[in-house]
């Protein structure tokens, strides 16, 4: 660990946080970098409790000792610097005091995550990153296994996710699925029953399916406006709807995540 303190913004470590609101060149560049960003010493300890490394910190002064301390076992540079310059950096007020460049781990295989689980979630084409953040922190808090989030699907590790979450991203595990069929295949194969959250006139209420729900069970939830594909409600054992009332047809996807997992609870 060694602290460097900026004073101009053309250091070449500082890359990895330059334009940090621009989301469609994050969405791109972070992943190819092999990188994601922690905000917050309370993400930051979560990552590296999680065995992520950083590779690199930007905080304030006032936050340089906390970091200090928590980065003391890593060989990283702490990068320190005003406010104001930051902000120019990064693209927004760092109030939460730090950020980290973390390494980002390797995907795992879906049947090594999916392994001895009984309560999986299926994220699939959700593109908004708050929302994807939410449902991690629903299946973190209501006992999920593991979330699997398909090709098209925002990253979990995108700052905001990871943000929004309260770092459970970092704690619950994930990957990404293929494409269906070979999805559905695949869970179906690890013994899983898939229940797709959808609008159907063939839909049974969550509430049915909650008297006596599959021993391992894989919760299917679609992506904003359209809900799930064909292609997933056409693979599903299952097909559930949250009953309703007052002309309201549909929750949020990450509401309805919440609602679903509680009902759907390994009790």
């Amino acid at each position: 660990m060694h602290i460097v303190r900026i004073d101009d913004l053309e250091h070449p470590g500082l890359a990895d946080y330059s334009g940090l609101t621009d989301v469609a060149l994050r969405r791109l560049s972070e992943p190819a970098g092999g990188l994601y960003i922690a905000e917050s010493s309370k993400v930051i300890t979560r990552a590296i409790a999680a065995g992520h490394r950083p590779r690199s910190i930007l905080v304030q002064e006032q936050w340089l000792p906390e970091m200090e301390a928590l980065l003391a076992p890593f060989d990283v540079p702490i990068y320190v610097g005003a406010p104001g310059l930051l902000e120019k950096l990064t693209g927004f007020n760092l109030h939460r005091g730090a950020l980290a460049a973390m390494h980002r781990p390797p995907l795992r295989p879906v049947q090594e995550v999916i392994e001895g689980a009984r309560r999986v979630v299926v994220i699939e084409d959700v593109v908004d990153h708050t929302n994807v953040g939410a449902i991690f922190r629903a299946a973190a808090g209501l006992g999920a296994d593991a979330v699997l989030v398909t090709p098209r699907c925002a990253d979990p590790l995108y700052r905001r996710s990871v943000r929004v979450s309260m770092g459970t991203v970092l704690q619950v595990p994930w990957t990404r699925l293929p494409e269906w069929p070979e999805a559905a295949e695949i869970l179906t194969e690890a013994g899983f029953h898939l229940a797709a959250l959808a609008l159907s006139d063939t839909a049974v209420g969550l509430d049915v399916l909650a008297e006596n729900p599959p021993e391992k069970l894989a919760l299917l939830l679609g992506t904003e406006g359209d809900g799930l594909s064909r292609d997933a409600v056409s693979h599903a054992d299952t097909v559930v709807t949250i009953p309703m009332l007052h002309g309201v047809d549909s929750l949020n996807v990450a509401s309805a995540s919440a609602v679903a997992l509680w009902a759907l609870r390994v009790r």
